[in-house]
């Protein structure tokens, strides 16, 4: 469909016994109940994401940029995306390494495109990672999403799979509003015209 925009939901801890998985199963089921996005699901645990980088910049290598073998489905997902939900828990005020390693080994994938935060944690539901995380993709020059969705003391606010707070389905819904919009209007302006880097 010409108004169907590619999400990437992206689990971003590889933690044994994490809860990441569980809320991008959640995200996953609101994105296609909203209807305006074909949803695939990565969940860097599933990605060989080495944390030693090659010495070029992927910023300046582009396409050249020598990624591992076991990269090249998350490399493909990222580039083919027109929109991001980043799920992150919160390790000790910040977000998890894998998910930054992921990060670093791209750059123009996140290029022009928004991004939008579903955090989890303790009594902060994780909004230092998402904090973090806007101050990053920045400076990738993505578009970040100003209504994300965090959930404080996930060990007791969800239950089989989904969160107990009956308003987090609306919440769900204006954050993918939000990202349809800006999908659409950012796969235009790339259409149109190459972003200036």
């Amino acid at each position: 469909m010409e108004n169907t925009y590619k999400l990437v939901i992206i689990v971003g801890s590889v933690r044994e016994g994490r809860f990441g998985p569980v809320v991008a199963s959640w995200v996953a089921e609101q994105a296609h109940l909203h209807g305006g996005f074909d949803v695939q699901v990565v969940d860097l645990a599933d990605v060989d994401v080495p944390l030693e980088l090659p010495a070029a910049s992927p910023k300046y290598a582009g396409a050249d940029y020598p990624r591992p073998t076991g990269m090249r489905a998350l490399t493909s997902a990222l580039e083919s995306a027109d929109a991001f939900v980043v799920v992150t828990p919160e390790y000790n005020h910040s977000y998890p390494a894998s998910l930054k390693a992921a990060i670093d080994w791209h750059f123009t994938q996140w290029t022009a495109k928004p991004v939008a935060f579903v955090s989890y944690g303790g009594a902060a539901g994780g909004r230092h990672a998402a904090l973090h995380l806007e101050n990053v993709l920045t400076e990738l020059q993505a578009v970040t999403i100003r209504d994300g969705l965090a959930f404080p003391n996930y060990f007791t606010t969800w239950q089989e799979g989904r969160p107990l707070d009956p308003a987090s389905p609306a919440y769900a819904k204006a954050l993918l509003d939000q990202l349809a919009w800006w999908a659409a209007a950012l796969r235009s302006a790339r259409s149109a015209t190459p972003y200036p880097v």
